[in-house]
């Protein structure tokens, strides 16, 4: 049976209602759709545009803010260690930005931060979007997971 060890934080207490229990259900539901049966252990912040602005020019050289930030431990060899837990990384959601995409897509504040979940959560298992096959592909695969759980865009 598989673990997930899984950390949530809301880092200033932005959300109205917590996101925890249908963010680990992504989890569970991306695991089981890419027959991945490693234990895992990944964090979840959420953070202020101000806080995920400093994230991106300190640690990505980008000096703006942005909605979703992942940091896959997975790139490099050094995490990982033979019958431990795989340690897939941290991910930082911007609640500022979830609020603002939410209403220009015309869909719920939950839809969109289980979207930028999602698309962190796949950045960590090693999918990205720098060319279009493999957008395509991530899409794709997000798509299918939150449609899974019927968090489908309205």
């Amino acid at each position: 049976m598989m673990t997930i060890d899984f950390v949530y934080e809301d880092e200033n207490n932005l959300c109205e209602e917590s996101y925890e229990e249908q963010f680990l259900k992504i989890i569970e539901t991306t695991l089981k759709h890419l027959k991945i049966e490693d234990d895992v252990e990944l964090s979840c912040v959420i953070i202020d545009d101000k806080k995920i602005h400093e994230i991106n020019r300190d640690y990505r050289q980008i000096d703006r803010s942005t909605d979703v930030i992942s940091f896959a431990l997975e790139d490099s060899d050094q995490f990982y260690v033979e019958g431990m837990p795989r340690s897939l990384g941290d991910i930082f959601i911007s609640y500022d930005h979830a609020l603002v995409q939410a209403k220009e897509y015309e869909h719920s504040l939950k839809r969109e931060m289980c979207f930028l979940f999602t698309h962190g959560l796949l950045h960590l298992l090693g999918y990205d979007h720098m060319n279009e096959a493999d957008e395509k592909e991530m899409t794709g695969l997000q798509k299918e997971i939150l449609n899974q759980l019927g968090i489908e865009r309205r």
